[in-house]
C-alpha cells in the first residue's frame, strides 16, 4: 500500500506538461484563416477599412472631411442600433423579422402617450421602452415555450405589429413643429453638438456606448456565454445546466427595449412621430448582422462586427452618392456582400484550425 510521502514525491516528479498536438508548419492562409476564426469582427473591420481607403482615393477632402465622416454615423444611427437588436437574436441561432415594426410601434406609443393622453413626456417614452420590451418578451415566450421557430414567430409578430401600429395611431403623423414646442424631450436623441468640424448627436454616442456595453457582456458575463451556447448547441447547453428558455426570453426582451430605444432615436432622427418610417429596418438590421460577420447559424460572431458592418453599409451610401452614381449600385455592391459574408462565414467553419 503505497504512503502519502511516495504519492506526493510521484507527483513532484510528474511532467506538469499539457498534452499537445504537432500540427506541423502552418501556412499564411491557415493562419490567416484561424485569425479569422478566434476573430469573427476583423473581416468588417478590413472590409471597413479598405472601403474607407477606396473612396479617400476617389473624392479626398470632400470624403475625409470630419463633417462627412460623422455623417455616415448619423445615417447609421438607427440601423446600428437594431441591428444590436438583432445581433442577441441571430447569435442564438434565431432572426427576428419584427425588429422594425416594434421600434415604429415603440415611437408611435411615446407620441400618442405623450399627446393623446396627457403624461409627461418621460413617462410617454417609459411607455414606449415598456411596449417594446413587451412585444420581445411575446416572442420570446413563444419560441422559449411553445418550442415554435423564430422565423414563424417574428414574421406573425411583424405583422401583428404593423396592423397594430397602424390601428392606434390612425395612420397620423405627430408634426415635429408641435413636437419641439410642447414634448422636445422626444427629440433628445436627434439633439446635435460640435467637436471640431465633426457634427454628433446623442442618438450616436446611445450607439457607440450601446455597441461597448453588448460586447463587453456578451464576452465577459455569465450570461453572454450562456448566449453563445445556446446559440452553438442548444441542447448541449440545456445539458450543461444553462436555462435555455430564461436566457431565450431575456435575448427577446432585451432586443425589444433595445428597438424601443431605437424608436426614441428614430424620433429624434426624423423629428416626427410617423407610423410610416422605418419600415425596412429589419432587413438593413439583418444586412448589417451578416456582413458584420455573425453567423447565421449562431454561437459566433460579435457586436463590433455588426457595428463594422452598419458602418460599411453607410460608407458606400455616402461613397456612391458623393460619386454620383445610381444608386441601385449601392443595393448591387451590399447583395454581393452579403453573400461573400456567408460564403467566408461558411468557409472558415470548414476550414479553421
Amino acid at each position: 500500500m503505497s504512503t502519502p510521502q511516495s504519492y506526493e514525491a510521484a507527483v513532484a516528479g510528474s511532467p506538469d506538461k499539457v498534452a499537445e498536438f504537432d500540427q506541423g508548419p502552418q501556412s499564411f492562409i491557415q493562419k490567416f484563416q484561424h485569425a479569422l476564426h478566434v476573430t469573427p469582427s476583423l473581416v468588417p473591420l478590413i472590409v471597413l477599412v479598405l472601403s474607407i481607403i477606396i473612396f479617400g482615393l476617389l473624392l479626398g477632402s470632400k470624403f475625409f472631411s470630419p463633417f462627412a465622416l460623422t455623417l455616415i454615423l448619423q445615417q447609421v444611427g438607427i440601423v446600428g442600433i437594431v441591428a444590436c437588436a438583432q445581433s442577441l437574436v441571430i447569435l442564438t441561432a434565431g432572426i427576428d423579422l419584427s425588429v422594425g415594426a416594434i421600434m415604429v410601434l415603440s415611437s408611435v406609443v411615446m407620441g400618442q402617450f405623450t399627446f393623446r393622453y396627457g403624461l409627461p413626456p418621460t413617462l410617454g417614452v417609459a411607455c414606449g421602452l415598456l411596449c417594446g420590451t413587451l412585444c420581445g418578451y411575446i416572442n420570446g415566450w413563444l419560441v422559449a415555450k411553445m418550442k415554435l421557430p423564430p422565423f414563424i414567430v417574428t414574421l406573425g409578430m411583424w405583422q401583428i405589429v404593423l396592423a397594430s401600429n397602424f390601428l392606434y395611431s390612425a395612420n397620423e403623423t405627430i408634426r415635429s413643429q408641435v413636437i419641439a414646442e410642447e414634448a422636445p424631450f422626444l427629440q433628445f436623441f436627434g439633439e446635435k453638438f460640435k467637436v471640431g468640424g465633426a457634427v454628433f448627436t446623442y442618438g450616436v454616442i446611445f450607439m457607440i456606448l450601446l455597441v461597448l456595453v453588448l460586447a463587453y457582456v456578451l464576452r465577459h458575463t455569465a450570461w453572454g456565454r450562456h448566449v453563445y451556447a445556446v446559440g452553438d448547441d442548444k441542447d448541449a447547453a440545456e445539458l450543461s445546466g444553462v436555462n435555455t428558455d430564461k436566457v431565450l426570453i431575456s435575448v427577446y426582451m432585451l432586443s425589444g427595449l433595445i428597438c424601443a430605444f431605437a424608436g426614441w432615436a428614430l424620433i429624434g432622427r426624423i423629428g416626427s412621430v410617423s407610423p410610416t418610417s422605418g419600415q425596412l429596418s429589419n432587413i438593413e438590421s439583418i444586412t448589417a448582422v451578416v456582413i458584420g460577420g455573425i453567423s447565421l447559424f449562431g454561437g459566433r460572431g460579435s457586436v463590433l462586427g455588426t457595428f463594422f458592418g452598419a458602418l460599411i453599409v453607410g460608407v458606400f451610401t455616402l461613397g456612391l452618392r458623393l460619386l454620383g452614381a445610381d444608386a441601385q449600385w449601392t443595393y448591387l455592391l451590399i447583395g454581393v456582400l452579403i453573400i461573400a459574408a456567408v460564403a467566408v462565414d461558411q468557409w472558415i467553419r470548414k476550414v479553421s484550425v
